[in-house]
């Protein structure tokens, strides 16, 4: 009775912290891949503008 007691109580112990370990797994990627591709699509954006200014300053210059 005392081997089934404590072989029970080790499943439990087991179960118990394996559960936020798995809970945390199935949702980091969901957020993680939202705010990359938000990241990405900022960096995409500051870059396009950045190489429109680079343009149109070029353009303004006087040709030498």
């Amino acid at each position: 009775m005392k081997k089934l007691f404590t072989l029970l109580f080790a499943a439990a112990l087991t179960v118990s912290l394996a559960l936020p370990v798995f809970a945390q797994d199935s949702s980091a990627p969901a957020s993680s891949d939202k705010s990359m591709s938000s990241g990405k699509k900022e960096k995409k954006a500051k870059k396009a503008k950045k190489e429109k200014k680079t343009k149109s300053d070029s353009s303004m210059a006087p040709q030498q």
